[in-house]
């Protein structure tokens, strides 16, 4: 079977679909493992898998529902400021100096940094406060909010590790959201 595009109708139909199912079973949380479980019955789902199979060849099936539909939900949720200012107590229309992406962030006009992520990336979270903070004027490293805490980043002593680290790096708060 040669690969053909899928529909933009049949696309945004199946999207919306998985998006509300992923909402339900709070998909952020959830282990890789837990995550294969679902990706299977996607996959062997005539409703889901089915439709995908009459436009690519079947191996391609979980491929395109993970990169093509879950990896787009997975970013928009993890670009949500309005989750991080909620947690930290900053008005979500708090006037944006500037935004960042990878990790997302915000420095603020008050010039307080803020950067957000998963929590398996929190290196990569308090340094990139620390860089955009550091040795300018005015901005301060504020805030890292580090997001779906699963395994070990329930953890007290790896909490308190990286609870260390954003101290040292001269972050002021360190928040995490699990869900």
């Amino acid at each position: 079977m040669t690969a053909v595009s899928v529909p933009d109708d049949v696309r945004e139909r199946l999207r919306s679909y998985l998006w509300e199912q992923l909402e339900g079973i709070g998909w952020g949380v959830l282990t890789a493992a837990e995550k294969t479980v679902y990706y299977q019955r996607w996959t062997a789902d005539p409703a889901i898998g089915g439709v995908l199979n009459r436009y690519m060849e079947t191996a391609r099936v979980r491929v395109y529902i993970k990169d093509a539909m879950l990896k787009p939900y997975a970013r928009l949720r993890l670009a949500d400021w309005a989750r991080c200012s909620r947690v930290l107590g900053v008005s979500a229309d708090a006037e944006v100096a500037e935004s960042f992406i990878k990790p997302h962030g915000r420095r603020l006009a008050d010039g307080r940094v803020i950067c957000w992520g998963n929590a398996a990336a929190w290196k990569i979270v308090l340094t990139a406060v620390f860089e955009r903070s550091y040795g300018r004027s005015g901005v301060r490293a504020y805030a890292a909010v580090l997001l779906r805490a699963t395994g070990r980043y329930r953890d007290d002593g790896v909490r308190a590790m990286v609870a260390d680290a954003a101290t040292r790096l001269g972050v002021e708060r360190l928040v995490w959201l699990d869900t």
